[in-house]
């Protein structure tokens, strides 16, 4: 008799492409997952990943057991979704993918007010600089600057936000007067690594030195704050992470700024959901508070 938990494992497997990285979201240890396939693919009679030196792949047998267990997992959702009551109590586990400024600078005081008010659930932030597969359940819900244009999705605009460059005080104080862009050739520029932008959208000084390469760059907007704070040039900074550095100042305020906006990108099986209709509701209340309110405070400095 099949056990309904290793195929559990088996797609966490499949979609983390590692025996640790499943254990750690299933909570049990690297040996009981690879045991758990090892007895699945034996029940099965048939060999469901290729082990390479980069993890687990799966075969094409184990490519096709995806797509039907995915399939079950999605009616089960629709059916545990349809005897749902909506309720003020949740629990249970819930991921969300997003990039890493809103991760950084918005969403933990957002998750952490809606913890409060529901302990029973476990909220999960992914920050990762990449777009998540919600297809392959890599997260509940991904937050996008870009929403995907196909596939079976809900999207919705959550707020737009704002960017402007920014320097430190003490940079400022010891660096050339910046009156104009023409100014800004002779000093520091912090950004994004070229190459590791997966969204073009997210390339905010090509826009302002569209021949320069950044001086100092990272592909985390934390570690760019982080070196904006430090005082060793300028560059974009999200309004709303502003609002976080008092010494950090916008530069050329009413010359250069520009405007993006957050989407909620959800399963479109997951609306027969309760829950997960009532987390979203959440998270779409909390960030588009939160970051109009940290604007407001940026506005100020």
């Amino acid at each position: 008799m099949l056990n309904w938990d290793d195929y559990r494992v088996f797609l966490d497997v499949a979609r983390s492409g590692s025996l640790s990285a499943a254990s750690s979201t299933l909570k049990i240890n690297p040996a009981t997952v690879g045991r758990r396939i090892t007895r699945l693919e034996e029940s099965l009679g048939s060999k469901l990943f290729n082990k390479l030196p980069r993890g687990y792949q799966l075969t094409q047998a184990g490519s096709e057991l995806q797509e039907h267990i995915e399939h079950i997992e999605r009616t089960e959702k629709k059916a545990r979704g349809a005897l749902q009551k909506a309720s003020a109590t949740i629990s249970g586990s819930f991921r969300i993918g997003a990039p890493d400024g809103l991760s950084n600078y918005v969403l933990p005081i957002v998750i952490a007010n809606i913890q409060k008010q529901h302990p029973n659930l476990d909220i999960q932030i992914l920050s990762l600089p990449r777009v998540f597969n919600l297809s392959r359940r890599e997260a509940d819900l991904a937050i996008m600057v870009t929403p995907p244009k196909t596939g079976r999705f809900l999207i919705k605009k959550i707020v737009n936000y704002h960017l402007h460059l920014a320097a430190h005080s003490d940079y400022l104080k010891k660096s050339a007067p910046i009156l104009s862009k023409a100014d800004l050739k002779n000093h520091t520029i912090i950004g994004y690594i070229p190459d590791l932008i997966f969204d073009p959208t997210l390339d905010y000084m090509s826009e302002v030195t569209p021949d320069r390469i950044p001086d100092l760059s990272s592909n985390s907007v934390a570690v760019q704050m982080q070196i904006l704070n430090l005082g060793a040039g300028i560059g974009f900074a999200h309004d709303f992470a502003l609002a976080h550095f008092s010494g950090i100042t916008p530069v050329l305020k009413t010359i250069i700024h520009q405007e993006r906006a957050f989407y909620m990108v959800r399963d479109r099986d997951d609306r027969a959901s309760e829950q997960s209709n009532l987390i979203a509701s959440l998270l779409y209340q909390g960030i588009k508070k939160e970051v109009k309110r940290l604007e407001t405070l940026a506005y100020q400095i």
